[in-house]
């Protein structure tokens, strides 16, 4: 009996201890993440001028719909997305099936080269893009010492051009962060399979199509979503280079909750319901990645 009281305690106060250390993970998660969601959804149902808000009901929520710079956001963040994103991944497996080579040498370099940009501070290199792409800046006299164009590019005051230089930065940047997941994938696969698959007599084209591309599909559904979230928050890259312009033709939806809290007349509650429509859209955008991606099983 004093046996079974003994660990029957012993268990007890183990069993304690455990919930004792879940408990302050779980505390932590919910003061500084739950919370903060919670309120800021309490806070797209008001509006009004700095801290005198006042319950509006939808109304934020129906202003979206007439709100011009909003869409005019939205609509910029999405070209963003459906060029970019695809462009970056695309470069992303192409890297890493090079890089997967055995025969490559020099291989521990060229991952570490490519994968230093994910780990630079977004301010600094989005201050030098915005040097690089300036009217005197580097790219353009690279350009016109090969004879590619007679006059400078207008990259960060020409809507067009400041678009594709917001585009190229990104895609720098991100690359090589994408490019890590495919090749931790890629290093998995059993070798077997493409030895049997030349054995049947593919080339390197099939094989790519046919086994790396089918085998790499759940890395691709996940970097496709992380990226696209990625993407619908994009604010540093926006801000450092070109600030939103010209016109907003580059602004993004996370630099106009930005400039509805703390550079127009702040209005932190339809600031707010701005955020929470990026929420609808990474929701709406994951279901049907899954649905296209995902396993049908």
């Amino acid at each position: 009996m004093t046996s079974g009281r003994k660990s029957l305690v012993s268990y007890n106060r183990t069993n304690l201890a455990g919930w004792f250390f879940i408990l302050i993970p779980v505390l932590a998660i919910s003061i500084f993440y739950f919370y903060p969601m919670i309120q800021a959804l309490i806070l797209s149902f008001k509006s009004g001028r700095g801290m005198n808000l006042d319950f509006v009901g939808f109304d934020n929520y129906i202003r979206l719909f007439s709100d011009a710079n909003f869409i005019t956001a939205v609509k910029n963040t999405f070209i963003y997305l459906i060029i970019q994103v695809p462009v970056m991944l695309v470069l992303a497996i192409f890297i890493a099936v090079l890089l997967n080579d055995e025969n490559l040498k020099f291989k521990g370099f060229f991952r570490t080269a490519i994968f230093l940009p994910t780990v630079t501070s977004l301010v600094a290199y989005s201050v030098v893009f915005k040097y690089m792409f300036g009217a005197d800046g580097i790219v353009n006299k690279m350009l016109m010492n090969f004879h590619l164009i007679s006059e400078p590019i207008q990259w960060i005051t020409d809507p067009f051009w400041a678009k594709v230089t917001i585009i190229i930065a990104i895609t720098w940047r991100f690359t090589g962060y994408n490019m890590i997941f495919y090749l931790s994938s890629l290093q998995n696969i059993d070798k077997s399979v493409y030895e049997a698959a030349r054995i049947d007599g593919a080339n390197a084209f099939t094989q790519f199509f046919k086994i790396t591309i089918p085998l790499l599909k759940p890395m691709i559904l996940f970097t496709g979503i992380t990226s696209t979230i990625g993407t619908l928050q994009l604010f540093d890259e926006v801000v450092n280079i070109t600030k939103g312009g010209p016109g907003n033709s580059t602004m993004s939806i996370s630099q106009y909750i930005y400039n509805l809290s703390f550079e127009y007349t702040p209005d932190f509650g339809y600031a707010a319901t701005v955020s929470y429509s990026i929420v609808v859209m990474v929701v709406l955008l994951t279901i049907i990645q899954n649905k296209i991606g995902g396993d049908k099983k």
